[in-house]
């Protein structure tokens, strides 16, 4: 069994960031090299780090409002109406959605939660994990408009714990190139970082991009069980690489050429697709890969990031691309000197 004490850190609560740095490229940016060097550098630094034909790896991913808030009304006339919190986490059909909803145990099969005019779900299912499952009154596009116009973005709960989602984090929560393909319940939170002047500098410098895509689910957020760690495998996600974008990465490595993921949902994209022999190949559907220490990466030459939670499976992650002493250590000297953690913080660039 892996110990996952060797993946702890100490963080103190002001060095989470609840809101970006303005503008979102102006963010510091840590670099790891290999050899256990540390960096202090900033975003837009990062084209100087890389080389002309160097080729970043993008999520393309579009993130859902899929935080709501609604009302159960009262099941009888002594009753009262219940506020409900629900975070959508994965959607099982055109209409239906499981979610995390609070207050879930005052929550039975058949209730109703209006979550806005002309927009309500029927609670379907109450399943083992937790989760609840919810069928709406409108499906497809029509859903997909509902969801826009009253929900709010998905906040990581280190966030939402400690202020509401609000209009600014309908930009600063989504990436600049996102897709039209609305599917994520959680951002690709490296790519918040490239503004399109910080995308406009990568070109000029030579630097190819690329996009991928894995829709981001909850699970990202939620503590590690026992069984994932036995298992070797975390929870499914979709994702996608296209043939044209597996040629073109594997004729860049072949040719010297580093493969630079922006964000661990690109480099699982990448990991997931790639066999023994290094060769990365077009994969639609979904991928539960689990990357700690001592997988060797077939795909991933360089990642940025930004910095993760302590004994979490991005962390293990980092920890198996650069080696768990090293990424200790620099997560000791971010602290140190006040970088900013997690979703709306600074960034890493790990250059093993």
């Amino acid at each position: 069994m892996t110990d996952l004490s060797v993946f702890d850190f100490e963080l103190p609560e002001a060095n989470i960031a609840l809101r970006p740095v303005e503008p979102q490229d102006a963010a510091r940016m840590l670099v790891v090299h290999g050899d256990g060097r540390l960096e202090d550098a900033t975003v837009r630094d990062l084209p100087r780090y890389l080389d002309p034909g160097d080729v970043m790896v993008f999520n393309d991913t579009r993130v859902i409002p899929a935080a709501l808030k609604g009302v159960r009304a009262a099941r009888d006339e002594l009753g009262n109406d219940i506020p409900v919190d629900a975070n959508l986490v994965e959607r099982v059909d055109q209409r239906t959605w499981r979610a995390l909803a609070r207050p879930g145990k005052r929550l039975k099969i058949g209730d109703q939660i209006t979550f806005g005019e002309d927009f309500a779900a029927q609670v379907i299912d109450k399943l083992e994990s937790g989760e609840t499952v919810l069928r709406f009154e409108q499906s497809g596009a029509n859903l997909d408009s509902a969801l826009d116009r009253f929900g709010a973005m998905p906040l990581p709960p280190y966030i939402a714990r400690r202020r509401a989602a609000d209009a600014n984090d309908r930009n600063t929560y989504q990436t600049s190139f996102a897709s039209d393909d609305a599917q994520s319940v959680a951002a690709p939170t490296a790519g918040l970082h490239f503004t399109p002047r910080l995308l406009g500098e990568i070109d000029a410098a030579g630097i190819v991009r690329e996009q991928v895509r894995l829709h981001v689910g909850l699970g990202t957020f939620a503590p590690l069980k026992d069984e994932q760690i036995e298992a070797g495998k975390l929870h499914e996600e979709w994702r996608r690489v296209t043939p044209e974008v597996a040629a073109r990465l594997n004729a860049a490595r072949q040719g010297g050429r580093r493969c630079v993921a922006v964000g661990t949902t690109a480099l699982r994209t990448l990991e997931s697709a790639a066999r023994p022999d290094e060769v990365i190949e077009a994969v639609t559907g979904p991928t539960d890969i689990f990357l700690m220490p001592g997988y060797k990466f077939r795909a991933t030459d360089a990642l940025v990031t930004n910095f993760h939670l302590p004994k979490s499976s991005l962390f293990m992650l980092v920890c198996a691309l650069m080696d768990t002493d090293i990424m200790q250590a620099a997560y000791a000297h971010a602290v140190r000197e006040d970088y900013r953690f997690y979703s709306y913080g600074d960034a890493c660039l790990l250059l093993p």
